[in-house]
């Protein structure tokens, strides 16, 4: 039964009515990233009465994360991102049903946690991610509702949506580590995210009530500081798709034969004290907690690609950053560049009790 008192304003739109409230309520959202853009398209979503929400993240709140992600609040630091963000917006609407993926999206659980949703809306910020989610959204047949920010400008657009282009149409895969911005590096003004979230938000309302044109073969890009907006068109390229297909088929066929790779706490502090292993810190200098061995160096993401081109390629290299984010992130590129003897810290450094 819909609450019509609560959509009323929403319900009068002659595009939705009755008939569209119901779609809202039937409607499969799965939200993978709840920082930044995740808490904005959260926020609205609920808000909208989208029945069914997954939220995937198994980062930490930090107060970092304060100035932009609304749904948190001083008292939530140290708690899960997913679980703080479903308790949120259940309080917000009871009448959603939110499931709660404690965890981050990897090649291991991708098509797990993909399941039955209609839609996955991207607002992760690892480039490694976008592309297993662009490739799982294809083999299953998902539009995905992406957008990214770098400090006063943003791009949100469609992909897969009804044959349309993918993610890998718009932005071939490449090798490269160096252009791989986040907000920790490059930082981002407050709102940003918030206005990027809402962009997300407002297309997946449109896709749920088929109404209005979806940015599908179009990315719209945000400039906050100068208030400016482009949009720009683009192709589909069948060889892209047809890439993005044969990768995910791979992911959904093959076994867990990459669970050594990730390794535990336990497991790394012990490497930590070899000779013969390398422990790389992929994160930048200033960040914390620092973790000090006579065998980790530093070495940011972005000059992993040079650092390394120095080392023999049957070292054993251990790899970690913050979350494990990047440092997945940087294992699957070396491990493409030749390295046989590669492991990172699964949930980074975070995970070790300091």
């Amino acid at each position: 039964m819909i609450n019509t008192t609560r959509y009323s304003r929403q319900i009068i739109l002659p595009e939705i009515g009755v008939l569209g409230q119901q779609k809202l309520q039937k409607a499969r959202v799965l939200v993978i990233g709840a920082g930044g853009l995740g808490c904005p398209v959260l926020q609205n979503l609920a808000a909208a009465g989208v029945g069914f929400i997954g939220i995937v993240d198994g980062d930490m709140v930090e107060e970092t994360n304060l100035h932009r992600q609304l749904l948190y609040t001083l008292k939530d630091c140290g708690k899960s991102k997913a679980v703080t963000a479903a308790e949120a917006i259940q309080e917000l609407n009871p009448d959603v049903e939110v499931r709660v993926f404690n965890e981050f999206f990897k090649k291991e659980n991708a098509f797990e946690i993909v399941g039955d949703y209609q839609i996955i809306v991207d607002c992760t910020d690892t480039i490694g991610i976008r592309y297993l989610i662009n490739d799982v959204s294809i083999v299953k047949n998902i539009p995905v509702v992406y957008a990214s920010i770098y400090k006063f400008e943003g791009q949100v657009s469609v992909f897969n949506y009804k044959n349309g282009p993918s993610y890998r149409c718009l932005f071939p895969q490449t090798e490269s580590l160096g252009s791989v911005p986040n907000c920790v590096a490059s930082g981002v003004l407050g709102v940003l995210p918030n206005t990027l979230g809402s962009f997300q938000a407002t297309e997946v309302l449109k896709i749920i009530l088929e109404i209005g044109t979806v940015l599908s073969g179009k990315l719209l890009l945000y400039d906050g500081l100068h208030y400016q907006t482009q949009l720009i068109d683009f192709n589909k390229n069948p060889a892209a798709i047809e890439e993005g297909l044969t990768n995910g088929l791979t992911i959904q066929q093959q076994d867990s034969n990459n669970v050594n790779e990730n390794i535990s706490a336990a497991t790394f502090i012990e490497k930590c004290r070899l000779d013969n292993c390398l422990v790389i810190d992929i994160r930048e200098d200033y960040e914390e907690p620092k973790w000090e061995a006579t065998n980790v160096v530093n070495v940011p993401i972005s000059s992993l690609e040079s650092y390394c081109n120095q080392l023999d390629k049957n070292k054993e290299i251990v790899l970690f950053c913050q979350s494990g984010q990047r440092s997945q992130l940087a294992l699957a590129y070396l491990k493409k560049e030749g390295f046989i003897k590669l492991s990172h810290l699964e949930n980074g450094i975070e995970s070790i009790k300091i």
